[in-house]
């Protein structure tokens, strides 16, 4: 990729909210983060409908066995280079699911993973502090 195309994947990253099996905690706390009180748009980041479109996932939810071969999938559409964001304790540890029989590990296992913003759920802070430095390894 050009310096010129990565400039512009800094300035204004496209994310796709990819939800495998969460409790919705944190895909609640991903929509505040487009209401006026937050405004992640003023910083270029734009919710997008599609993976083809994004230049970042942000994946909430424990990993399970129906989930993985969709978030993989997902993942195989979105383009290159496409970071991805796990957002919430369950994306790094499986919390509350770690002895389910479904669960088939963290994503750092499966996809190569940016960022981990722990919390159940993470603050709307929290999540602008991990996209800003998840941009930085780029």
């Amino acid at each position: 990729m050009s310096k010129l195309g990565l400039w512009g994947l800094k300035k204004s990253p496209w994310v796709y909210h990819l939800a495998a099996a969460p409790c919705n905690n944190c895909d609640i706390e991903i929509l505040e983060l487009l209401t006026p009180r937050f405004d992640v748009e003023r910083f270029g980041v734009v919710l997008v409908g599609s993976p083809r479109h994004a230049d970042a996932l942000l994946v909430t939810g424990v990993i399970n066995r129906k989930s993985l071969p969709r978030v993989l999938e997902v993942y195989e559409q979105a383009a290159k280079p496409c970071l991805v964001i796990c957002i919430g304790t369950c994306t790094g540890d499986k919390h509350i699911f770690r002895n389910s029989y479904n669960a088939v590990g963290p994503y750092d296992k499966h996809l190569p993973v940016h960022a981990f913003i722990p919390g159940c759920p993470p603050r709307p802070e929290a999540m602008l502090l991990g996209v800003v430095k998840a941009l930085g390894k780029l």
